[in-house]
Protein backbone atom coordinates (compact mmCIF):
# COMPACT_ATOMS: atom_id res chain seq x y z
CA UNK A 1 0.00 0.00 0.00
CA UNK A 2 3.01 2.40 0.97
CA UNK A 3 4.42 1.69 -2.55
CA UNK A 4 1.17 2.42 -4.35
CA UNK A 5 1.13 5.59 -2.88
CA UNK A 6 4.63 6.79 -3.16
CA UNK A 7 3.98 5.64 -6.86
CA UNK A 8 0.74 7.99 -7.13
CA UNK A 9 2.71 10.59 -5.24
CA UNK A 10 5.91 10.92 -7.40
CA UNK A 11 3.24 10.75 -10.73
CA UNK A 12 1.38 13.55 -9.15
CA UNK A 13 4.49 15.72 -9.34
CA UNK A 14 6.69 14.90 -11.93
CA UNK A 15 3.49 15.49 -13.96
CA UNK A 16 2.82 19.00 -12.53
CA UNK A 17 6.15 20.01 -12.30
CA UNK A 18 6.56 19.66 -16.15
CA UNK A 19 3.42 21.59 -16.74
CA UNK A 20 4.83 25.31 -18.01
CA UNK A 21 2.44 27.62 -19.30
CA UNK A 22 4.34 30.33 -21.33
CA UNK A 23 3.17 33.85 -19.84
CA UNK A 24 5.42 35.93 -22.41
CA UNK A 25 3.90 38.36 -23.64
CA UNK A 26 5.32 40.32 -26.60
CA UNK A 27 5.23 43.80 -24.74
CA UNK A 28 3.83 45.18 -28.27
CA UNK A 29 6.58 44.60 -30.47
CA UNK A 30 6.44 42.82 -33.59
CA UNK A 31 9.48 41.17 -35.87
CA UNK A 32 9.41 41.91 -39.19
CA UNK A 33 11.09 39.96 -41.74
CA UNK A 34 13.05 41.15 -44.52
CA UNK A 35 13.43 39.54 -47.90
CA UNK A 36 16.28 40.36 -49.70
CA UNK A 37 15.25 38.80 -53.00
CA UNK A 38 18.19 38.43 -55.40
CA UNK A 39 20.52 40.42 -53.63
CA UNK A 40 22.82 39.32 -51.16
CA UNK A 41 24.28 40.00 -47.34
CA UNK A 42 27.37 42.37 -47.92
CA UNK A 43 27.52 43.44 -44.42
CA UNK A 44 25.80 44.74 -41.25
CA UNK A 45 25.71 47.42 -38.47
CA UNK A 46 25.16 48.10 -34.89
CA UNK A 47 24.07 51.45 -33.46
CA UNK A 48 23.66 51.17 -29.46
CA UNK A 49 22.69 54.75 -28.60
CA UNK A 50 19.71 54.47 -31.54
CA UNK A 51 19.03 50.50 -30.37
CA UNK A 52 19.58 50.13 -34.14
CA UNK A 53 20.27 47.23 -36.31
CA UNK A 54 21.28 47.48 -40.26
CA UNK A 55 22.03 44.97 -42.95
CA UNK A 56 23.19 45.59 -46.15
CA UNK A 57 22.47 44.01 -49.44
CA UNK A 58 23.18 44.07 -52.94
CA UNK A 59 24.12 42.70 -56.00
CA UNK A 60 27.48 40.89 -57.65
CA UNK A 61 27.88 45.07 -58.43
CA UNK A 62 27.91 46.00 -55.10
CA UNK A 63 30.01 43.92 -53.81
CA UNK A 64 32.81 44.82 -56.49
CA UNK A 65 32.39 48.73 -55.57
CA UNK A 66 32.24 48.20 -52.21
CA UNK A 67 35.17 45.70 -51.88
CA UNK A 68 37.51 48.30 -54.18
CA UNK A 69 36.61 51.07 -51.75
CA UNK A 70 34.78 53.22 -55.08
CA UNK A 71 34.01 56.42 -53.75
CA UNK A 72 30.49 55.88 -56.20
CA UNK A 73 28.41 52.91 -57.12
CA UNK A 74 29.79 51.34 -60.21
CA UNK A 75 27.05 50.75 -63.10
CA UNK A 76 24.56 48.15 -62.58
CA UNK A 77 24.86 48.29 -59.02
CA UNK A 78 21.55 47.72 -56.64
CA UNK A 79 21.98 48.69 -52.78
CA UNK A 80 19.32 47.84 -50.24
CA UNK A 81 20.58 48.88 -46.19
CA UNK A 82 17.44 47.64 -43.95
CA UNK A 83 17.54 49.13 -40.67
CA UNK A 84 15.63 47.47 -37.73
CA UNK A 85 14.98 48.76 -33.67
CA UNK A 86 16.20 45.79 -31.56
CA UNK A 87 14.86 44.48 -28.43
CA UNK A 88 15.93 41.90 -25.87
CA UNK A 89 15.38 38.58 -26.94
CA UNK A 90 12.65 37.26 -24.17
CA UNK A 91 14.54 33.41 -25.03
CA UNK A 92 17.79 33.96 -24.52
CA UNK A 93 19.85 36.42 -21.45
CA UNK A 94 21.78 39.13 -23.00
CA UNK A 95 20.75 38.25 -26.87
CA UNK A 96 19.30 40.87 -28.91
CA UNK A 97 16.95 40.29 -31.81
CA UNK A 98 15.64 42.37 -34.58
CA UNK A 99 12.04 43.68 -33.89
CA UNK A 100 10.33 46.94 -35.66
CA UNK A 101 11.47 47.57 -38.71
CA UNK A 102 12.43 51.34 -39.56
CA UNK A 103 13.58 51.92 -43.18
CA UNK A 104 14.23 50.40 -46.16
CA UNK A 105 16.64 52.46 -48.09
CA UNK A 106 17.91 52.19 -52.11
CA UNK A 107 21.02 52.95 -53.68
CA UNK A 108 20.91 52.24 -57.29
CA UNK A 109 22.91 53.07 -60.26
CA UNK A 110 21.76 52.00 -63.57
CA UNK A 111 23.59 51.56 -66.75
CA UNK A 112 24.71 55.08 -67.63
CA UNK A 113 25.84 55.88 -64.31
CA UNK A 114 23.01 58.22 -62.79
CA UNK A 115 22.53 56.90 -59.13
CA UNK A 116 19.21 57.11 -57.19
CA UNK A 117 18.26 57.42 -53.63
CA UNK A 118 15.11 55.71 -52.33
CA UNK A 119 14.18 55.40 -48.56
CA UNK A 120 11.44 53.44 -47.20
CA UNK A 121 10.36 54.69 -43.84
CA UNK A 122 7.60 56.49 -41.43
CA UNK A 123 10.57 58.36 -40.62
CA UNK A 124 11.34 60.10 -44.14
CA UNK A 125 7.65 62.09 -43.88
CA UNK A 126 9.26 64.32 -41.44
CA UNK A 127 12.65 64.51 -42.18
CA UNK A 128 14.65 64.30 -45.44
CA UNK A 129 17.58 62.78 -45.70
CA UNK A 130 20.88 64.59 -47.69
CA UNK A 131 20.90 62.14 -50.79
CA UNK A 132 24.59 62.59 -51.06
CA UNK A 133 25.50 62.13 -47.27
CA UNK A 134 23.27 58.63 -47.50
CA UNK A 135 25.03 57.47 -50.73
CA UNK A 136 28.36 57.71 -49.58
CA UNK A 137 26.97 56.52 -45.78
CA UNK A 138 26.50 53.36 -48.45
CA UNK A 139 30.30 53.62 -49.94
CA UNK A 140 31.77 53.16 -46.52
CA UNK A 141 30.74 49.43 -45.28
CA UNK A 142 33.59 47.33 -46.42
CA UNK A 143 32.15 43.81 -47.15
CA UNK A 144 32.01 40.83 -44.06
CA UNK A 145 34.78 38.49 -44.87
CA UNK A 146 33.80 34.92 -45.09
CA UNK A 147 36.41 31.58 -44.82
Amino acid sequence: MKNTILILLVSLVALTACRKENNDKDNGLSRVVFDPGHLKFISNSLNPKKETMSALYGNEKALESLSEENKTPEAGTIMKLVTWKYHENPQYIGGTITGELISIETVQADNTGNISYDVKSDLAKKTSPNKEERIQYFMSYRPVSRP
